[in-house]
């Protein structure tokens, strides 16, 4: 392993940290992905990392059963976990830290458990309540329900955290304008090295153009926040609908209706549907486009891990998302819903192959600059360090030579 240093090159010690994750051994959920790709590359910088939840592999825990709301979750790759005082306190002994992923019973459970062991604790913010409205049908019609679960939220677990890790600007707005008062840590989720431009023409890289397709690709939960509807909507609005090929990746309750809407209104068959995390790589190499459609995000992993391959993105401007963050160009943003908007930068795009070519090692670049893994992960330890050193000033006066 290599040895992690200090910004003056000097050695220090490696961190044991560990990450409760509800749902750990699902690719399909995001939050899963985020977690799963920072235990990677903090095992590969020299720390220590335990990762707790379903499909945990080494200190996995029980299904929390909760009547439709888990039927729903699980739709869209989500599961809750039961809290298990034995695992925990396996997972946590000799820990230096513990992060939280999610401020539900799983993850309320762990924070007690840990400060009952002395250990410090950190959370992350990485559910924003619009997506709990989105799923939960007339419930988003009501005013004032995101406000009511950005307090809950706060009251179960953000409040007890001196440390909160927020994947961007956006979110750590939110989280101020709605009284959370924990340090905030503008921290991109990041992605991984596995997502990058290709350099030469191989097989994954084929001619885009063959049979005069045009490739468009979106990723996302298939729920009514990622919108998805007015991507179709806009293809279908196309002046040049007869020659995109439409793919739609990822799982979610309305799957059903936009298939159908899809084979009712587009001339060519389109692509909906769960692509295995370890496939996608190659199949945004072999794109043309990244629409982004969605009204709710806290950052977007899809759109970092589309314009690291080096595919220009047009992204939805959206009060309530952080996607818009990562357009370089006006070309690259379109007023959320306007699923005419769209269709207008899409066409633009078409028949702007040249800009295509020349933007999309700029959105590569820009990843690579900004966004890699390392640097988030790096950032994400300075956060840690910082929460330990706290708390250590604090228990000393009280258990002298505790640690």
């Amino acid at each position: 392993m290599p040895e992690s240093r200090n910004v003056a090159g000097n050695a220090i010690e490696p961190l044991t940290i560990a990450l409760v994750v509800d749902s750990v051994g699902n690719r399909g959920n995001g939050t899963s992905n985020s977690a799963l790709q920072y235990a990677k590359e903090l095992e590969r910088e020299g720390h220590h990392v335990r990762l707790v939840g379903v499909g945990a592999p080494d200190y996995p825990v029980g299904i929390h059963h909760l009547p439709f709301i888990s039927w729903l979750a699980a739709k869209q790759q989500m599961q809750f976990a039961e809290p298990d005082d034995a695992v925990f306190r396996r997972a946590f002994a000799g820990a230096d830290v513990v992060h939280i992923y999610m401020p539900f019973k799983f993850g309320r459970h762990a924070l007690t458990v840990a400060r009952s062991m002395g250990i410090p604790v950190t959370a992350g913010f990485h559910l924003q309540p619009e997506n709990v409205t989105y799923s939960a049908g007339p419930l988003r019609y009501i005013p004032g329900i995101p406000s009511l679960i950005y307090y809950l939220f706060d009251f179960w677990l953000y409040r007890h955290i001196g440390h909160i890790h927020a994947p961007s600007q956006m979110i750590a707005r939110q989280l101020r304008a709605h009284g959370y008062r924990a340090r905030l840590h503008v921290i991109s989720n990041g992605y991984s090295s596995r997502f990058h431009a290709a350099s030469t023409q191989t097989a994954e890289t084929h001619d885009k153009n063959a049979e005069g397709a045009f490739r468009i690709i979106a990723s996302g939960r298939l729920t009514h926040e990622k919108d998805h509807e007015t991507l179709i909507r806009a293809v279908a609005l196309s002046r040049h609908a007869a020659q995109i090929d439409l793919t739609i990746c990822g799982t979610g309750p309305l799957q059903r209706h936009l298939r159908r809407l899809a084979k009712r209104l587009l001339p060519r068959p389109a692509h909906i549907g769960f692509q295995p995390n370890d496939e996608m790589p190659n199949l945004l190499r072999t794109a043309d486009l990244l629409v982004h459609p969605s009204i709710v995000d806290i950052e977007s992993l899809s759109v970092l891990e589309g314009i690291a391959s080096g595919l220009v993105p047009v992204i939805a401007d959206s009060p309530l998302s952080a996607a818009s963050q990562f357009a370089l160009t006006d070309s690259s943003v379109f007023p959320a819903r306007n699923a005419k908007a769209l269709a207008r930068r899409i066409d633009w795009w078409i028949e702007h192959p040249q800009e295509l070519a020349e933007w999309g090692p700029k959105y590569a670049q820009e990843a690579r600059e900004k966004y890699a893994l390392p640097q988030s992960v790096h950032r994400f330890v300075a956060m840690e360090r910082e929460a330990i050193a706290g708390a250590q000033k604090t228990w000393q006066p009280a258990a002298p030579g505790r640690r």
